[in-house]
């Protein structure tokens, strides 16, 4: 199986590699489509003497922007023949076909790793948790039978097209000649060889490689090489692959789930605040008491002050009129004068006595600059590290590695990017040049949660998105209020035209970075 019918075309067949005409498939918004586009047809033509002696094809499927897994016996000729075996990466996507190169090839588990150059793919997952006896399992390839009643001509063989979808369940795990296979009722047939076998979030379970016999009536199972023996075929080709451990769980439970979720957080936000609001509240009373018990020793010095000067100065003209009455003027002066002077100074110690006003007690957080002190006492800022939270995640394709963010004031992320204001929460919405994925990054301070809502668009909705998005987007920090207020214009435009649901959700909780 995986070789299909052979074809009695000579050179024209060789050109036809390079000659690709087809459309893109548009996807739906759905994690079958989005695991669809990291599918693939592959092609193998058989030449000798400058003519094709034989051609036949199967199915693969990511595990890296370009390299590919499919079923040994699809590339067995290429690896016994390599001068006169070409391998053809098709994908489902696009409108160019490549020359793959087989990279390992193991018989005995029926898998080989090809790689090709000239363009990137959207790698797949593997999930490597238990399935249910009776779970929906969904089959992705190139089945002959569809493509040689639909087929007009050879051509059609190496123009880009999504692939097919079955749909069956899971039958159970059998051993089929010394190696690990899952046992379903996905329809596949002869080119669906090498194909994943996924479960309902896109996660490869296994790959697709035999079907059972139905004579006179019986049922057709198919087998799927697992994950186990997959996973063990790669570590022995030095290829990393992405592993997710969360089981399956619809956009749809997962977005009632937060609802309540946030609501809790909330709540716990709320009551973090109001701690941290009593706990201000009662450093400022402190720091106004402390204030006014220096203000009260100060105003007692002063007026004491003055009384003492105020006594002397009576003393000092008491003397002066003495010396007056007795003639004795120089001295009478200078002792009026004098006299005079502490008398002055205890008005003005009196006068310049400190008044206490409670407004203009400094606190701890009236040292923060204007933009900081926009941040709620309790919220998370600053240098953070930010830790997956699978309960609260979707996960689908992606790995999920501690992720480290710096939440500076008024939304300057990283020390240079801007985000948006999203009522309480700061939101960037990200279209990269090099992915089919765009990204929505959200960071909550008062709930310290950071979370990525992922995308993941057929060629033509990137395209679309691409579109919406200016050449030159605000990415460096502003306080200008006009820049930011487009920039959150721009990033709900650019929502409005993503699908009504996502792929993919990871959610983190963070806390204050260690020191490296």
């Amino acid at each position: 199986m995986g070789l299909g019918r052979h074809f009695a075309q000579m050179r024209q067949m060789i050109l036809l590699v390079a000659m690709l005409f087809a459309a893109i498939a548009p996807a739906h918004a759905d994690d079958i489509s989005a695991a669809g586009r990291g599918v693939v047809r592959i092609v193998t033509i058989a030449v000798a003497d400058d003519e094709v002696v034989g051609f036949g094809h199967g199915s693969g499927f990511a595990v890296a922007p370009n390299r590919i897994v499919t079923n040994a016996h699809v590339v067995e000729l290429a690896s016994r023949y390599p001068g006169n075996v070409v391998i053809g990466v098709v994908p489902s996507e696009g409108s160019k076909s490549f020359q793959g190169k087989l990279i390992a090839i193991d018989t005995q588990r029926d898998l080989a790793l090809i790689e090709f150059t000239g363009a990137k793919l959207p790698p797949l997952a593997l999930y490597n948790g238990a399935v249910t006896d009776g779970e929906a399992l969904i089959a992705l390839g190139y089945p002959g039978n569809v493509d040689v009643a639909t087929a007009r001509s050879a051509a059609d063989f190496i123009t880009p097209q999504s692939p097919v979808r079955s749909q069956g369940g899971f039958a159970g795990t059998r051993t089929l000649e010394g190696i690990s296979v899952l046992l379903h009722t996905a329809n596949i047939a002869r080119g669906n060889s090498g194909g994943p076998l996924l479960d309902a979030c896109g996660r490869v379970l296994g790959v697709n490689s035999a079907i059972t016999n139905a004579e006179e009536g019986d049922a057709t199972f198919a087998f799927a090489i697992s994950d186990a023996e997959l996973t063990a075929f790669l570590r022995d080709a030095k290829q990393p692959v992405v592993v997710v451990e969360s089981p399956c769980i619809s956009v749809e439970q997962r977005m009632a789930l937060d609802r309540s979720a946030e609501e809790k957080d909330r709540a716990d936000a709320a009551a973090r605040i109001a701690m941290a609001e009593s706990a201000a509240a009662r450093a400022r009373e402190a720091a106004i008491d402390k204030a006014r018990t220096a203000n009260e020793s100060t105003r007692e010095t002063y007026m004491a002050g003055a009384a003492v000067l105020l006594v002397f100065g009576a003393l000092a003209l008491g003397a002066a009129g003495l010396l007056l009455s007795r003639d004795q003027q120089r001295p009478g002066i200078w002792s009026a004068v004098g006299g005079g002077v502490l008398l002055l100074g205890a008005v003005a110690l009196f006068v310049m006595r400190p008044s206490f006003d409670e407004a203009s007690v400094a606190t701890p957080a009236d040292g923060n600059s204007s933009a900081e002190a926009r941040v709620p006492p309790g919220a998370a800022k600053g240098p953070l590290l930010c830790t997956i939270v699978p309960e609260r995640s979707r996960i689908t394709v992606s790995a999920t590695p501690p992720v480290r963010i710096n939440a500076g004031p008024d939304g300057c992320f990283d020390g240079g990017t801007q985000y948006a204001e999203s009522g309480r929460r700061w939101q960037r919405v990200v279209v990269p040049e090099d992915e089919q994925t765009v990204s929505i990054r959200e960071f909550d301070p008062d709930t310290a949660t950071y979370s990525e809502t992922r995308y993941l668009l057929s060629a033509a909705d990137m395209q679309r998105v691409r579109e919406v998005r200016p050449a030159a987007p605000v990415n460096q920090c502003t306080a200008d209020q006009a820049k930011r207020a487009s920039l959150a214009s721009l990033q709900q435009s650019i929502r409005a035209a993503l699908p009504q649901a996502y792929n993919e959700k990871l959610v983190y909780r963070c806390s204050d970075a260690p020191n490296e």
